[in-house]
Parts: C-alpha cells; sequence; structure tokens
C-alpha cells in the first residue's frame, strides 16, 4: 500500500510539473508558428523569423530548412559588401542553390550564374514570373522533394535576393504561400549558432579552405537527367 501511495505521489508531482512548464511554453518546443509577414521591402524578409530571431526557431521537426547559396557563386556580391562563396550556414539548413533550380532575375551585380537549371524562367520588371519552361523530365519531382509541401519553408541566402526569387517561385507553382518564409540574408545574422565553413591553412594559395563536407548539401547531377525536348 505505502509503494502505491509513493508512486502515485511521483506521479502526480510529474504532472503538475509538465502542466507548469507546458503553462509557460518551455516544454512545448512545437508551438505555433506566427504565419508569414513579409517586411514590405523588396525582398519580402519576415518580420517575425529572420536573421535576429531564427536562433529561436531552430531544429523543429515540421520546418524544412533551405539555404539556396552555392558554394561558389560566379556572381560578384563582394562588389555590393556581400560573400559569394558560402562561409557559413546555420544548423539543420539544407544548401539547395537556388541557380541550379531556375533562372535568376535581373542582378545587381556582374557574372551571375547561367548554366543548367530545372527550370527556365522570364521575369517582370517587378519581380513577377511571367513564363516558366520546365528543362527536364525530372524537374518536377525534385521540386516536390526539395521543398515538401507538407512542412513550413525557411528560406535563407546571402543577402535575402535568392529567398525572395524562391518563394515567389514556388508560390506561383502551387505551394501554399502561408507555409513559405524568407528568413533573410546569412550575411546579417545576429545570433551564435553559426557553423563555420572556412577552415585556415598557410600550406595554400587561398585565404582558406571551404569545408563543404560540413553541411547537407542537394547535389543535382545534370548529366544523368533526362532534358525535355522542345
Amino acid at each position: 500500500m505505502k509503494k502505491n501511495s509513493l508512486l502515485l505521489g511521483i506521479l502526480l508531482c510529474l504532472a503538475l510539473f509538465l502542466s507548469a512548464c507546458t503553462s509557460n511554453g518551455s516544454a512545448d518546443p512545437l508551438a505555433p508558428l506566427p504565419p508569414p509577414e513579409p517586411d514590405g521591402g523588396p525582398f519580402g524578409v519576415d518580420l517575425n523569423i529572420n536573421m535576429s530571431t531564427i536562433d529561436d526557431f531552430l531544429e523543429r521537426p515540421d520546418v524544412a530548412y533551405i539555404d539556396l547559396r552555392m558554394f561558389f557563386d560566379p556572381a560578384g556580391f563582394g562588389a555590393i559588401g556581400g560573400i559569394s562563396n558560402l562561409t557559413q550556414t546555420l544548423p539543420g539548413y539544407r544548401v539547395v542553390p537556388l541557380p541550379y533550380i531556375a533562372t535568376l532575375s535581373a542582378m545587381p551585380v556582374e557574372g551571375a550564374y547561367e548554366g543548367d537549371k530545372l527550370f527556365d524562367v522570364v521575369w517582370g520588371e517587378n519581380g513577377e514570373i511571367l513564363e516558366i519552361t520546365q528543362n527536364y523530365v525530372e524537374s518536377e519531382t525534385i521540386l516536390d522533394e526539395l521543398f515538401p509541401k507538407d512542412k513550413a519553408i525557411f528560406l535563407m541566402c546571402g543577402g535575402a535576393g535568392y529567398s525572395a526569387l524562391t518563394r515567389a517561385l514556388l508560390v506561383h507553382m502551387g505551394w501554399d504561400e502561408n507555409m513559405i518564409y524568407s528568413t533573410g540574408g546569412n550575411w546579417y545574422y545576429e545570433g551564435n549558432k553559426s557553423i563555420d565553413l572556412t577552415i585556415d591553412n598557410d600550406n595554400i594559395s587561398d585565404d582558406f579552405i571551404l569545408a563543404t563536407w560540413r553541411v547537407d548539401y542537394a547535389f543535382i547531377d545534370f548529366e544523368r537527367l533526362h532534358p525535355l525536348v522542345p
């Protein structure tokens, strides 16, 4: 009898503790996300989930985290104070370079990527999509798997431009705009959870080694895809 009473007492205390934790939010890691709220600027960075607040929203199983940068982007982002190489990222973000997904709109720098991509996109002057052409049999399948429709999607790039283009592309192709967040540009990250991808090395001509193996990278082998013949 005493053992049963003791066990009941322990269970009651545990239940009260869990109830208290839930009431103040500390035991509720999957609290509902605020709905997307673009800031009204040219890139539509979310007002609630951005590079100032992202640390509070990392590593959720209900979110697909996408870093849209290339490891070595030929675009001259240094001319506008940016960084062309992907030198840091955040936990849980998968690298899915936008230039391999779709045509870029007009860029503020020279040298932007113009090689193989899943979709050719014609962009309007105001950032709207005028036309999309699928280039490979697998293009839609790849897009569906890289950007799951059953999760919230957090988009990140360097300066927020790639994020804005990707959000526009996905919404145009049928994704729910209420599930897609432009979390902005990692160049402006203000938190303390950054994953450094650089290694200093005095034995090479470059300033550093780029540790590409430290992140999850979605490799698209265009040579093994099947082109759609017009």
